[in-house]
């Protein structure tokens, strides 16, 4: 069951078009990120993005494909993803000291959650939270992988913010429904909201690198 889950999100981004973002071959793009599959967690059941848990999601996070490009590939019932960062723009947000990303361009996120428990209540307090729990706030591509796979994760009246990205103001980015359309936005991380909550995960496993450096001719 692991790996065909795994398979399954390997697919999903071969079907969107991720091999040709990095100009490789799609049978050379899945067999790169293979050895991830290792790394991948007993799944005895279908995952229920709904519910707002999920065992784990494979990531792309590398400056050939930003978010400015992979949210565009976000779809959610027809509906593809906006950003709506102004007078931000993803590119602003990096990713905050206290979350250590692999080194590589792909990894899995392990055990992700919506952070429900922190609807209505602020950023800041959620991120308190998290890291007092031993978990890790998501960072920006992480939740466009989360979309990208799952895009029934984000509920109406149950979206959540990306504690993992910050862009050295008060400004944090969240990802929520507008018009039924996912959308990236912000808000401000002293500002509780209902339908707003904190994602999560527990850990991140797994490194590679997809885009081999071009070597010189001389």
């Amino acid at each position: 069951m692991p790996i065909q889950a795994f398979e399954k999100q390997v697919e999903n981004l071969v079907q969107l078009g991720y091999p040709a973002l990095f100009a490789m071959r799609e049978d050379a793009f899945a067999e790169v990120l293979a050895v991830l599959g290792d790394h991948a967690p007993d799944c005895h059941e279908t995952p229920q993005p709904s519910s707002g848990r999920l065992p784990f999601v494979l990531v792309i996070d590398s400056p050939l494909v930003p978010a400015s490009i992979t949210l565009q590939l976000v779809q959610r019932r027809g509906k593809s993803a906006v950003e709506r960062l102004y007078p931000k723009a993803p590119a602003d947000f990096s990713t905050i000291p206290q979350v250590q990303l692999p080194d590589g361009e792909a990894y899995l996120l392990l055990d992700v959650d919506r952070g429900a428990e922190f609807l209505s209540i602020t950023p800041d307090s959620a991120y308190v939270a998290i890291e007092g729990s031993g978990r890790s706030p998501l960072t920006i591509a992480e939740g466009i992988a989360v979309l990208t796979h799952f895009p029934e994760f984000l509920q109406p009246n149950n979206c959540f913010s990306l504690l993992g990205s910050r862009c050295g103001d008060k400004r944090v980015p969240a990802l929520w429904l507008s018009e039924n359309r996912p959308k990236l936005g912000w808000c401000w991380a002293g500002n509780p909201h209902t339908w707003l909550g904190s994602a999560s995960c527990a850990t991140r496993v797994g490194s590679v690198s997809i885009a081999e450096p071009m070597l010189s001719d001389a």
